[in-house]
Parts: C-alpha cells; structure tokens; sequence
C-alpha cells in the first residue's frame, strides 16, 4: 500500500514538474503568432531562431562562459578535494573551518555572489584606479566561485569511497605521488569528474543572476536575453529557442549517464 501511495506521488510530482516542458516544446511546433495557441505542425520558429544573428550569438557566449566555467571549476574542485581528502590533512586543526568555506557558496544565495563579485570589481577600479571591462571572463569568475563547491563534494565524496590500498601498493613499488594521481587516483575518479562537470555547465548554462551582475556589452547571454525579451512580450520564436536549450541539456545527460555506464561496465 505504502509502495502505490509512493509511486502516485512521485507520478503526480513528476508530470507537474515536465507538463510545463512539454507544453512549451509543442507551442515551438505550432503555426501561430499568438504564444499558447497551436494551430498546425510547422519549423518557421526554428528557422527564424536560427537566423536570428542576437539570439545565436548569446547561444554562442553562453556555450562558452559554460565550458570555461565547468572546466575550471572541475579543475579547482579536484585539487580542492585532493588536498582536503589527504591523510596528512585530518590533523590540520584548520581542515572543518577550509570545508565549510569551499561548500559556503552552495547555501549562499546567487544574488549575494553576484553583487559581493560587481562590488568586488568596482572596489579594486577605484584602489587601482583602472577599469575593469566586465564581459565573458567577469561573468566565468562568478560562475566558478559558485559552482565550484559542487564539484569540492561530488570528488570528495567519491575519493572517500576509493581503495586506498591500490595507491599504497602503487607507492610502495617506487610510484611517484604525482604519477599515482595521474595514473591511478584519476581514472578511477572519471566518472564523478565528467558527472561534476556536466552539473556545472547546466548550472552555468542556466545562471541568469549572477551573470546579470558581471556581463557587460557584447556578453549577453542567452538566459539574460530571453529574460529582457519576455518582459516586452513572448513570442513563438523563444519557444523554439528555449525547446534547443532543452535538447541542449537534455544531451549532456545522456552522455554524463553513457560516459558513468561505460565505466562502470569496465
């Protein structure tokens, strides 16, 4: 009883969470001006997305701010989660205070990194008294400060699970340190670095405040472009741009899931 009460549930919440998905990819298809109203099966949306030289270039940036962020946040993370995760550092009376500032950008509210980043920015202009163009790079710092901290728990958590005894094997035959991590520590961690970096890009693909903080001319992205045009109005066109950004997404959980698969079988 208490099994079909559960799955009722998760049904119930799951087509309330997808409906609105669902509804926006077919209003893409349909032929009318008016959003909301479908008429008959048609690609005229796409087509104008696609042509559309603002929409692809804030698709182009936003593609790019979320490699560059996912990547260097991966990279912090697993040398953030390498030096707390080491035995030589359990002792370190300092290690719980070093955690609990990595993961602090995970409870703090996306408009306070934004804001605490702008006034960042503004104060060291007027100590140095130079100007700082805010663009693509400004918009990446702020997305690594905030989703770093993901990537700090998914590695640690899955380096507290490895068997030590592979790396102390590996050290007593004459292995460097830094040949066991690049060798040993490393592969077996690919499956939640590829996962971390999937979830960050999602994230940094997705951010819309903190990157309303730190984009300046010429970086618009797309979540912030769309976000100013349904303010004036919601046309069908945004509809088939947001059914793309879906698929977007919808992709890189499709590899992050082939990729873990593929490991695990191995």
């Amino acid at each position: 009883m208490r099994s079909k009460f559960v799955s009722v549930v998760l049904i119930i919440g799951y087509t309330f969470l997808f409906t609105p998905l669902i509804i926006l990819i077919i209003n893409s298809f349909g032929n009318s001006d008016i959003p909301g109203i479908w008429t008959h099966f048609t690609l005229k949306w796409y087509k104008e997305a696609l042509e559309d030289h603002e929409l692809l270039n804030a698709i182009f940036v936003s593609l790019k701010i979320a490699v560059m962020s996912a990547t260097a946040s991966s990279i912090l993370g697993i040398m953030a989660a390498v030096a707390t995760t080491q035995p030589k550092t359990q002792k370190f009376f300092g290690r719980k205070l070093l955690n609990n500032t990595i993961i602090m950008p995970i409870v703090m509210p996306e408009i306070i990194v934004g804001f605490s980043l702008l006034m960042l920015l503004l104060s060291i202009e007027r100590v140095f008294n130079c100007a700082i163009s805010r663009g693509i790079m400004t918009v990446c710092i702020g997305h690594v400060m905030a989703t770093m901290s993901y990537v700090h728990m998914n590695i640690s958590a899955k380096i507290r699970t490895l068997d030590k005894s592979v790396e102390e094997v590996a050290l007593n035959l004459g292995a460097k340190p830094w040949s066991v991590f690049w060798r040993i520590k490393l592969p077996m961690l690919s499956s939640a670095i590829v996962a971390s970096w999937v979830l960050v890009f999602t994230m940094s693909l997705d951010d819309l405040v903190i990157a309303s903080f730190l984009t300046g001319p010429g970086s618009t992205t797309l979540p912030i472009l769309l976000f100013s045009n349904i303010r004036v109005g919601i046309t069908p066109m945004i509809n088939a741009f947001a059914t793309m950004f879906i698929l977007i997404i919808v992709l890189c959980i499709i590899v992050s899931y082939y990729w873990q698969s593929k490991y695990k079988s191995n």
